[in-house]
């Protein structure tokens, strides 16, 4: 939850005091171990080669991530006693171990569920139930017409991924009855803040209320929305002035409410690692913070308006260490333009990354978000946003939304998450972590600087390169089954039934909206409205955000105050970094599979199992090839085996199988391959042979040889065959 900008609280100088005189006079007894021997190095890589069973150590224990950093087998303090932290305790230093002294004890992190309905009434009614039913934050969703201020009568969808607001009026009937002076206020404003920010200040001043005590973030991200769509809404420049604007009007009507949100989306759901993806959003942040100093703010002013929202993906430590290591990097930053201990605190919401969710099986979604929202604690955010299960198929429901909001709400009354303070401090293997990725990111932000800042680099497409390489690396990981989606490239459910998308009407929405538009426009006064618009297109330096607001006052809708506010200039262009899931390329071979199946009347790959011998010398591998050939949807026909290659080759025939995957035992294929495959060849003439297994390569040629097409083992590319079979069979060109 946002805390209003401010020194530390008595109480959190007094823990502060309190820990160092503990730490100071505590005398706890000595307690040896000295019954235990403890063992070498050396003894513990030998005990775990002989588990192992003759797999190499260094391949099997170690493990590679996208970020360029090796996950030990084990972590030790003695291999980690330089690092641990000494002399430091949360809320002092760089902040690495948090930004305040007591943590969650004495003020949990915002529960800030995401509220999306497309009519203005509706969303308004969530948020009150969210509140109601234990959310601690008004987190409001807009869609993307409102985003780029474009309004709802000329959007091309009204309602798309959430709430539309055009007017002084549907932003009153947003607010209306919500308690702004209880609760922080988060609203996403896309390129500028400015003109979400008139209509909110419009709609309290109108119904008589002050900005005074409004808390929270109405935030921009201009350069974000270049990157996500490729072209600015306006030159950067006049963006800036703008968030200068916002900022320097906050200052003084709304001290507590930040204006600059530097969120992580656009990068995260390009597939960024988490390195590049923290590295890029400080160096956004930091374009931000010269941006507002070069428009007359001190440093001090230009931090206190910096909020960051960061995804948290599926590498749960890394996740933790990524947290912690940004408070740092971004303390160095502050303090290298001056700011003090208060400015260089990093304020962050957090959300579970979209990148990471699936369609199929999307109930594993909850605990995907589970561990994402346990890692963010951990790694101490501030606020948070669980999305439902179901977000990368439709908005939420009453169930979804329930779910997500009550795993935040238990995690902090019955599982205990708001103490210990730092709880992952100390850690060997995330202290470590957190070492390997602060450098990184440090590092990675030294080159973005060196290439003369985020924009620069951008234009240049290093970004665009590094996410895109990422992608690519992930997506091939993917295919080969390295990395594992559960319910989609392993272990898929085949009697799943996709969830309804229930897709909103959007004629009947947007007829709706332009409706309560015209019905507004009615009773507005047209000749004072234009006063106020031509008054916004002339204001001077530090008069555009009232001038606004007046604006707004007097009818003016949100793409009439986007034009008034431009001021001409063409904007800035950069190869777009698009939108991704992970699953996408199997979610796509699946869909090619029931898109096919319900054209030809339920015809699909039909696969067979030439399992030879007793059930447990083929079991292990029909079992393989069977949920190996099932991620693409096919029908697999089991069996309990054969004794002789003769009664395979029939039921194959029989079965009149588009695929024959011949599965026993490495012991036993020199003597049936050469003999089976023959025989299923001829049995099924047009049918692809597979041997279940990665053949030795003194026999591989033997086996094409007989008849074999291709092998199905872990070292497999199992996206590659499944859509090598459905081209073969006609699902896909």
């Amino acid at each position: 939850m946002e805390e209003k900008t401010k020194a530390p609280a008595e109480g959190e100088l007094d823990l502060q005091a309190i820990l160092k005189e503990a730490e100071s006079k505590t005398d706890f007894p000595e307690v040896t171990l000295d019954e235990f021997t403890p063992p070498t190095d050396e003894e513990w890589k030998e005990a775990c080669e002989a588990l192992l069973k003759g797999a190499p150590f260094d391949k099997v224990m170690f493990t590679k991530t996208y970020e360029g950093i090796t996950f030990e087998p084990m972590y030790t303090r003695k291999h980690t006693e330089d690092i641990l932290p000494k002399d430091s305790f949360p809320g002092m230093g760089d902040y690495l171990r948090g930004n305040k002294a007591s943590g969650y004890v004495g003020k949990p992190w915002g529960i800030a569920q995401s509220c999306d309905e497309t009519l203005p009434k509706e969303n308004n009614e969530l948020l009150k139930f969210e509140i109601e039913k234990g959310s601690t934050v008004y987190n409001v969703r807009l869609d993307k017409a409102t985003l780029d201020n474009v309004s709802a009568a000329d959007a091309e969808k009204v309602g798309e991924d959430g709430c539309s607001i055009t007017t002084l009026e549907d932003m009153h009937v947003l607010l209306d009855g919500l308690k702004l002076d209880e609760y922080p206020l988060y609203m996403y404003a896309g390129a500028s803040a400015l003109p979400l920010i008139s209509l909110v200040a419009g709609a309290m001043k109108s119904s008589g209320q002050s900005t005074e005590n409004l808390t929270g973030f109405i935030g921009a991200n201009p350069i974000a929305q270049l990157v996500s769509k490729g072209k600015g809404v306006a030159p950067l420049s006049q963006l800036y002035d703008e968030m200068a604007e916002c900022a320097k009007w906050a200052l003084k009507n709304a001290p507590h409410l930040r204006t600059v949100m530097v969120r992580d989306d656009v990068f995260s759901r390009g597939g960024a690692n988490d390195v590049d993806d923290t590295a890029f959003i400080i160096a956004m942040a930091v374009e931000y913070v010269r941006a507002l100093m070069e428009r007359g703010l001190t440093i001090k002013e230009a931090a206190s308006q910096i909020f960051f929202g960061i995804s948290m993906g599926a590498n749960f430590f890394m996740q933790i260490a990524k947290l912690r290591a940004a408070r740092p990097v971004w303390a160095t930053v502050i303090k290298a333009f001056g700011g003090d201990a208060e400015d260089q605190k990093m304020h962050v919401h957090g959300r579970p990354a979209l990148f990471f969710k699936t369609v199929f099986d999307p109930y594993v979604n909850m605990l995907r978000n589970t561990t994402e929202i346990f890692s963010g604690v951990v790694g101490g955010l501030d606020s948070y946003e669980n999305e439902p299960f179901d977000e990368p198929i439709r908005k939420g429901d009453v169930f979804s939304r329930r779910i997500a909001r009550n795993v935040q709400i238990m995690l902090q009354d019955e599982f205990g998450l708001l103490q210990p303070i730092d709880p992952a401090g100390g850690s060997w293997a995330v202290e470590t972590l957190t070492k390997q990725i602060k450098e990184k990111i440090w590092a990675e932000f030294q080159t973005i600087e060196s290439k003369g800042g985020i924009v620069k680099a951008l234009q240049a497409g290093y970004p665009q390169e590094k996410i895109a390489k990422t992608l690519a690396d992930r997506f091939k990981a993917l295919e080969l089954r390295k990395d594992r989606i559960v319910g989609s490239n392993m272990y898929p459910n085949m009697t799943e039934e996709l969830l309804d998308k229930r897709e909103e009407d959007v004629a009947a929405l947007k007829k709706e909206r332009m409706a309560d538009i015209e019905t507004y426009l009615k009773d507005i006064d047209e000749k004072q409205r234009d006063e106020m618009i031509a008054a916004l297109k002339s204001a001077k330096a530090g008069e555009a955000v009232d001038k606004a607001i007046a604006a707004a006052r007097a009818g003016a809708i949100i793409s009439e105050i986007r034009a008034a506010l431009n001021k001409g200039g063409e904007p800035e262009s950069v190869t777009a970094i698009g939108p991704h899931r992970w699953s996408e390329n199997y979610e796509d071979l699946r869909m090619a599979t029931e898109k096919y199946k319900k054209e030809h009347n339920g015809d699909n790959v039909k696969v067979f199992l030439a399992n030879m011998g007793p059930i447990p010398q083929h079991k292990a591998r029909a079992d393989f090839s069977t949920t190996f050939l099932q991620v693409g949807e096919f029908n697999v026909e089991l069996n309990n085996g054969f004794k002789t290659t003769d009664e395979a080759a029939a039921a194959a025939k029989e079965s009149g199988a588009d695929v024959a995957v011949i599965c026993s035992t490495d012991k036993t294929y020199p003597e049936i391959v050469p003999d089976l495959a023959p025989k299923l060849r001829a049995a099924l003439p047009n049918a692809t042979i597979y041997l279940a297994g990665a053949a030795p390569k003194d026999l591989e040629p033997k086996y094409r040889e007989a008849g074999v097409d291709d092998f199905i083992s872990v070292k497999a590319n199992c996206y590659q065959i499944l859509r090598t079979l459905q081209k073969k069979k006609g699902m896909i060109d």
